[in-house]
């Protein structure tokens, strides 16, 4: 039986997955989001073995639970509680077969991708950017698309999934998308470079909860 989705969702990307504190502040952030802190392994970039063994590092944090994008062989590998698909990952029908226990999320921009979505059996949405992110060479989640906003993200939660929105996120933000209908939230750099981590995600816990 699978465990409640997580509400706090901490990406990596290339920059962060390569940290050499990597493991410091993961364990950092599992203290502060605990079993609703999803670490999801994501870097378009990495070689299949940086892939896996960043995958491996951060199973070790229970209660904390490991999510994989896109590299499905990789969240067999290594036993991870949910996996999170793009638009050139398999149908979520197709990823159920090889684990019907695994969180199946789909990344979408917009209504018509998330209505897509859930046709085809996404377990939840994970619906982005909200808000601009700034344009860095190495960590925009979604640099050439326009913020969504908290209205048209809204929309997306009537569709009756749950919904974690991603794209600017930060603590302050939290309590917005919430309002919009929001289950969960994903964040980059507002928890991998916090300047206290711990703090950090029990502040957006904390804000989803309440």
């Amino acid at each position: 039986m699978k465990p409640p989705l997580p509400r706090l969702h901490a990406v990596t990307d290339e920059r962060v997955a390569r940290r050499a504190d990597l493991a410091d502040v993961a364990s950092a952030l599992a203290a502060g989001g605990g079993a609703d802190l999803a670490l999801h392994v994501r870097g378009r970039m990495l070689t299949g073995l940086e892939h896996y063994e960043v995958a491996i590092r951060l199973s070790a944090y229970p209660p904390t639970h490991l999510f994989v994008n896109d590299r499905l062989d990789i969240a067999l590998a290594t036993g991870a509680t949910g996996v999170q698909l793009g638009w050139g990952s398999l149908l979520p029908e197709d990823a159920r077969r090889l684990d019907p226990e695994w969180w199946i999320g789909k990344s979408v921009h917009d209504l018509a991708e998330a209505e897509a979505a859930r046709t085809e059996g996404a377990d939840y949405l994970l619906v982005g950017p909200v808000f601009a992110t700034p344009a860095t060479p190495t960590t925009p989640t979604h640099p050439k698309r326009p913020p969504l906003g908290p209205g048209a993200l809204g929309a997306i939660t009537r569709l009756g999934l749950p919904v974690v929105a991603i794209g600017g996120i930060t603590p302050e933000r939290v309590r917005e998308v919430k309002a919009a209908g929001a289950y969960g939230v994903a964040a980059i750099r507002a928890l991998w470079d916090a300047v206290e981590p711990t703090v950090a995600a029990r502040r957006m816990i904390e804000e989803l909860v309440a």
